[in-house]
């Protein structure tokens, strides 16, 4: 089907394979509309911990998202909740472990998914979390798989708080990963599953730029 924006692409991946960065980098090289869905989670469960409703309360948490505000700034790399930007807030490790735990929830996961798909229907839009090619979007035009070895995701993972001028320790964040990793994966809506006609790209000895290079080019070539 052609949509009226232009193509869909779905980036999926476990947690520090890179999927925001790339994914941001590539709507700007494709002059697409970059939609970060974990940021979507994320937000939420900001706001879950606030309001102090228990991360198992699965009828709780559904109601509160059916009246969560959540949007991104024009440039998308903003996340606004209810009206507030968040953007800091969401990268907290309270925010990382509860954003698992709430996106393990079906009727959450619902409702998250639903404006997920409204927002990025009519195309011209780089989608990248867990589901996207699975679930969300099983249409998409263009679908990637990025990955990398754990102790490679953790590392970048410290850096990144390193650099922000926070403390981080290597075996607390590895082992963070890798427990994510199995709730990702072994949730019973929606787990962390390949897309069989998604194109697999192991990011562990490859820069940034060398992946958006190879998603930049594979996507111009299903424009044609």
């Amino acid at each position: 089907m052609r949509r009226a924006k232009g193509l869909i692409v779905a980036i999926d991946g476990p947690s520090g394979a890179g999927k925001s960065t790339v994914g941001r980098a590539l709507a700007d090289a494709l002059r697409y509309t970059y939609l970060d869905t974990g940021a979507m989670y994320r937000a939420f469960a900001v706001k879950a911990l606030e309001l102090g409703i228990p991360l198992d309360d699965e009828s709780a948490l559904a109601a509160a998202a059916a009246t969560t505000r959540i949007a991104f700034d024009g440039t998308g790399k903003h996340v606004l909740l209810d009206g507030r930007d968040v953007t800091e807030a969401i990268r907290s490790r309270e925010a990382t472990k509860a954003a698992s735990a709430v996106a393990r929830l079906s009727r959450v996961r619902r409702e998250m998914v639903r404006r997920q798909q409204e927002l990025g229907e009519q195309g011209g839009v780089v989608l990248d979390g867990r589901d996207i090619g699975t679930v969300v979007f099983k249409d998409a035009e263009a679908k990637f798989y990025l990955d990398a070895a754990a102790e490679k995701r953790a590392q970048r993972r410290v850096d990144e708080i390193r650099a922000k001028g926070g403390e981080a320790s290597y075996e607390t964040i590895l082992e963070e990963i890798r427990a994510r990793d199995h709730q990702d994966m072994n949730r019973a809506d929606s787990p962390l599953v390949q897309s069989i006609d998604a194109v697999y790209v192991d990011t562990t000895d490859l820069s940034t730029e060398q992946v958006i290079e190879r998603l930049a080019g594979l996507t111009r070539e299903r424009m044609r």
